[in-house]
């Protein structure tokens, strides 16, 4: 299933055979999730928050694109031998989630998409180029990691290589799973926040639709980092879809 791929460091918290493997975005590590994981394990749900691939303790892949991190999170989950296999990607993790469950249907048994999209930017190219080059500037300028980042995130943005930033820019705005989504067979909970303005409500709501069994929730008072901003009422948002959809000890809908 997973080939050769290499096997990213996750911090593991809690017991139970029901999985949840978390993903960071852009900028993060597996200490985005410092404040949720214990929230989860309370309820009897073991977690992995993986360091993504060149970020942290995991190392990089070369190349860099959605294919091979994808694979790389399936390796993940393929070593936790547990029975139910969650996926909760924020932002680029939640790509990164999207591209696996199209490699890999039958390895998860749920997804959280928080603060992402199923492809970056209209069609085309030239929009996805500006990005790159407007986020790449204060790098080319010098100002660093630390430079880029918002107050909530700084202290973790500023541990990010440049090279791994740059590398996985360029592997979100090569995304593109729209056609996919029809295909994304389980339950899916689409959790944006009220004021995220890189994936807005409105567009978590579309997604939501377009997934068969696709849930929305929209979190009150919150940005794009919705569970470090908020973690209290992301984590019992995420347990509401666990409780309904997969409890522990239960039967999974």
């Amino acid at each position: 299933m997973t080939g050769t791929a290499l096997l990213p460091w996750a911090r593991v918290v809690g017991q139970g055979d029901t999985a949840l493997f978390l993903l960071h975005g852009v900028g993060g590590g597996a200490d985005a999730w410092r404040d949720n994981q214990d929230a989860w394990a309370g309820a009897g749900y073991r977690s992995w928050a993986w360091d993504c691939p060149g970020y942290g303790r995991s190392a990089p892949v070369d190349p860099c694109t959605m294919d091979s991190l994808a694979r790389a999170l399936l390796a993940l989950i393929d070593s936790a031998g547990a029975r139910c296999n969650i996926v909760v990607g924020h932002s680029m993790g939640g790509m990164i989630a999207q591209e696996a469950v199209a490699l890999a249907p039958q390895a998860i048994q749920g997804l959280v998409l928080s603060g992402t999209s199923p492809s970056f930017g209209p069609p085309g190219g030239n929009w996805q180029q500006q990005f790159l080059a407007d986020r790449f500037a204060p790098l080319d300028a010098g100002a660093g990691m630390s430079g880029l980042a918002q107050a909530a995130a700084r202290a973790l943005m500023s541990q990010v290589p440049e090279s791994t930033y740059r590398s996985a820019l360029k592997a979100i705005v090569a995304f593109n799973r729209r056609e996919e989504l029809a295909r994304i067979a389980v339950p899916t909970l689409c959790l944006a926040g009220e004021f995220d303005r890189n994936a807005p409500d409105a567009l978590m709501q579309r997604m939501a639709r377009q997934l068969p069994r696709g849930e929305h929730h929209c979190l009150s008072g919150v940005g794009h980092l919705a569970n470090m901003e908020d973690p209290a009422a992301f984590n019992q948002a995420v347990l509401d879809f666990l409780h309904r959809h997969f409890p522990v000890g239960g039967t999974r809908s």
